[in-house]
């Protein structure tokens, strides 16, 4: 694995499976003598990925008068 010039490395597919690396994860460098830690960072209260999409749906509401009975009759054909 290099590095690339813009100091970019790709993490692999099986590790970022394994450990949870989504896209838009925070990630932060640990120095422990002459190594070096990639290591997730610990995300606060509300600001995960499921905290920004119920932010998102809020400060977009939508515009459709139905009910939920209403909704439901129409996905259940």
């Amino acid at each position: 694995m290099r590095i690339t010039s813009k100091g970019q490395v790709t993490i692999p597919q099986r590790i970022r499976q394994r450990f949870g690396l989504l896209p838009n994860t925070e990630v932060e460098f640990k120095v422990e003598g002459s190594a070096v830690r990639l290591v997730k960072k610990a995300s606060a209260r509300g600001t995960g990925r499921g905290a920004l999409a119920v932010a998102a749906l809020r400060r977009h509401p939508g515009t459709v008068k139905m009910t939920t009975d209403q909704i439901m009759a129409l996905t259940r054909g």
